[in-house]
């Protein structure tokens, strides 16, 4: 029991305490908090890419039949009657991908709403290039393969890669200007979109007009949540 000198030890209202990130327990201090801070830095995370393609171009090219087994790898999860079945590479490009791709379209509305986008004039210049390269691209991979080589692969070149774009751009840090940034988002972001409606028009087998109904009728919902004033 405490002497009647000592006061009673209060602990603050759960509100109040730290919390866990910020705590200094072993795995926040010396993992989580050093992993934030870089993170942050869009250096370190475009040279994290580079690395991580240089080393797939070695692997891929010293020992491809490894490589393809390792992304051919399934991974199975069962919840309940519920199952999962998906090779590594398919949660790359179904998963991960739609989660970086939904980052990139904050970062392109936010421009829109507050940055240097704001001005219809502005936000054409982007998408008339979007437009200009897909264009280009499909033209000069005709005019190089109608002689003899697959003309009928003439939408592989008129995708962005935008990760290996911002990644460039991220190796400049913030000594790159912020239009800069926003003109080439926009610009990846309208030509992925264009390539996926040339995917969907010339190399699908056929549309589902079940899903593609769903999708336009969740965006409909969301612009009439917008509307009547829903924030969260």
């Amino acid at each position: 029991m405490a002497s009647a000198d000592e006061e009673p030890r209060v602990r603050p209202p759960r509100h109040f305490r730290r919390p866990w990130l910020r705590s200094e327990r072993p795995v926040p201090r010396g993992v989580m908090r050093p992993l934030e801070s870089f993170l942050e830095l869009e250096a370190g995370s475009a040279l994290l890419l580079m690395a991580a393609a240089v080393a797939a171009l070695v692997w891929v090219n010293v020992a491809g039949g490894s490589y393809e087994d390792f992304w051919a790898t399934e991974v199975v999860v069962e919840i309940g009657p519920l199952e999962l079945h998906e090779g590594l590479g398919d949660i790359v490009n179904d998963l991960l991908m739609a989660v970086f791709f939904f980052v990139v379209s904050l970062e392109v509305k936010r421009e829109i709403v507050f940055g240097s986008l704001r001005e219809r004039s502005s936000a054409a210049v982007p998408v008339a290039a979007a437009l200009g390269t897909m264009v280009g691209g499909a033209v000069v991979y005709l005019a190089v393969n109608l002689g003899g080589g697959e003309p009928s692969g003439w939408a592989v070149p008129i995708a962005t890669d935008i990760a290996f774009a911002l990644g460039v751009l991220g190796l400049a840090g913030r000594r790159a200007p912020t239009e800069l940034r926003a003109f080439l988002l926009t610009l990846a972001v309208v030509d992925d979109l264009g390539t996926i409606a040339v995917i969907g028009l010339f190399y699908s087998s056929g549309l589902d007009l079940g899903w593609l109904g769903a999708a336009v009728a969740l965006t409909f919902a969301v612009v009439g949540l917008q509307r009547i004033g829903v924030r969260h």
